[in-house]
């Protein structure tokens, strides 16, 4: 049987965690803990939670963050406590405080989970013209990062309201992330624990034009793309240097032969890769991985030699010119799709963290 732990993290909630919580509390089996983080809430809103501990139910747990953390930090907060005075549970719930989620399409997500125990299950919003554009653009841009970078067609990856393998949850504890990039991450993340995310259809709810939501549009949605930004400049970084001793090399020694692009090519690329295994390895992937510079070493030689051949074929194919710019103008284009293939290599095979060995289905 399945035993549902029921996750809300909240940030000076009003009447509206009330009103869900007396919900909720009308649900027996799965539910088997409801638990609830106070995330620095100021005072005048802790009469909530006052309120909240007259409820005379024994499966509710009410923790507090002195300062506001984040709702990563909260999330980590409960899932810890959950592992720890919980370890009975098979999934844990999240849902927000703030009234956008039902205790209706919990149950819906909670029926999917029964369906798929070891898969990620979200509520899946419809998003119409109705809804804050934000929120629609926010979503749209997340969606496809995800679609580029996992091979995952997530429609959703802002929601809140999702049903968590316990075995998920507990490698979710050590994430990096305290605010709405956590979320994010979870997602991203999903692939490399053997975590399916599996979508169940909710419906979409915005109060006030979703005044309530704690989510900082610029701030956080620079956090959620961050590793991938810091990947990309440390790609720009390395491209300048190789494309800068490409040109240099090919001027010298001239263009429009093969054994010519091709040292050029390996004169570039070795110098640009030393300083891009660097910066990846310190900086992107935080150490991550096990014989990283071996597994590194042998991308770089099929990727340089990729570049190479392909650079002089795409050179063939465009118009001849006297000058450098046009093989240069091949390689920069052959190495921006082989850097969009490096990227998901590197971080699914190079720098990838380990897997614990008691996470299996």
């Amino acid at each position: 049987m399945a035993a549902i732990g029921v996750l809300i993290p909240a940030l000076n909630p009003d009447n509206k965690l009330i009103k869900l919580m007396n919900e909720l509390i009308t649900i027996t089996a799965p539910i088997t803990a409801i638990i609830v983080v106070d995330d620095g809430s100021d005072a005048q809103h802790q009469p909530i939670f006052t309120q909240l501990g007259t409820l005379t139910d024994s499966r509710l747990h009410i923790l507090h963050h002195p300062q506001n953390r984040g709702k990563g930090a909260a999330l980590k907060t409960g899932f810890d406590y959950c592992q720890r005075q919980l370890p009975q549970l098979t999934g844990i719930a999240t849902m927000d405080s703030d009234g956008q989620h039902t205790v209706a399409a919990l149950q819906h997500c909670l029926q999917q989970f029964a369906q798929t125990p070891h898969d990620l299950v979200i509520g899946v919003r419809q998003f119409t013209e109705t809804i804050p554009f934000r929120s629609r653009f926010g979503n749209l841009l997340t969606s496809s990062l995800v679609r580029l970078l996992t091979h995952q067609s997530i429609s959703d990856t802002q929601t809140g309201l999702r049903v968590i393998p316990m075995t998920y949850a507990q490698q979710l504890i050590n994430f990096p992330g305290d605010r709405f990039e956590f979320e994010f991450d979870m997602l991203l993340e999903a692939r490399k624990y053997d975590v399916k995310v599996t979508e169940a259809p909710i419906p979409t709810i915005y109060l006030d034009g979703n005044k309530s939501s704690h989510f900082r549009v610029i701030r956080d949605s620079i956090a959620i793309y961050s590793r991938f930004f810091k990947f990309a400049a440390s790609g720009l970084a390395s491209f300048l240097i190789d494309i800068s001793l490409f040109y240099l090399v090919i001027s010298l020694i001239g263009n429009h032969v093969l054994n010519s692009i091709l040292i050029a090519t390996v004169i570039s690329r070795v110098l640009s890769s030393i300083a891009n295994y660097l910066i990846n390895h310190h900086l992107v992937f935080d150490h991550a991985g096990h014989q990283t510079l071996i597994k590194y070493g042998l991308l770089f030689l099929v990727q340089m030699f990729a570049s190479g051949y392909l650079t002089n074929l795409l050179t063939w194919a465009l118009p001849t010119t006297s000058g450098q710019w046009m093989p240069t103008l091949a390689k920069m284009i052959v190495d921006f799709i082989l850097f969009i293939i490096s990227y998901q290599i590197q971080r699914d095979f190079i720098f990838k963290e380990g897997t614990p060995s008691h996470v299996h289905h």
